[in-house]
């Protein structure tokens, strides 16, 4: 059984809320559906930027996948990334926060 689903705009006010009391500030870069839409967390740190993405496992529960790679990449990177992702999703949320080691402010298996 898959875990219950949170409504994406609540889920990232949280997230926002973690990364504050974490020493990880973060903004919204793109407003997607409050409902049902999709994330993406960029992480900036100091060399660059890695893009998360949101998926389910085959067990239903919420999994972040490295959608630029293993290493951080440039800001133009992450954008084009980024891009390609709201062409196949228009209610697709972009967060970013503000991290140094390149790890999100919140739980969550990355894959």
């Amino acid at each position: 059984m898959s875990e219950p689903r949170i409504k994406a705009g609540i889920w990232v006010s949280a997230a926002l809320r973690l990364g504050m009391s974490d020493g990880k500030p973060g903004l919204v870069i793109h407003k997607g559906d409050a409902d049902a839409g999709g994330v993406l967390v960029c992480l900036r740190g100091r060399t660059g930027v890695m893009v998360l993405s949101q998926f389910r496992d085959a067990g239903g529960q919420m999994a972040w996948m490295r959608g630029t790679g293993p290493v951080p990449v440039s800001d133009e990177a992450a954008d084009a990334y980024i891009a390609r992702q709201r062409k196949y999703d228009s209610d697709l949320w972009v967060i970013e926060f503000d991290a140094p080691d390149y790890l999100p402010p919140f739980e969550g298996q990355i894959v």
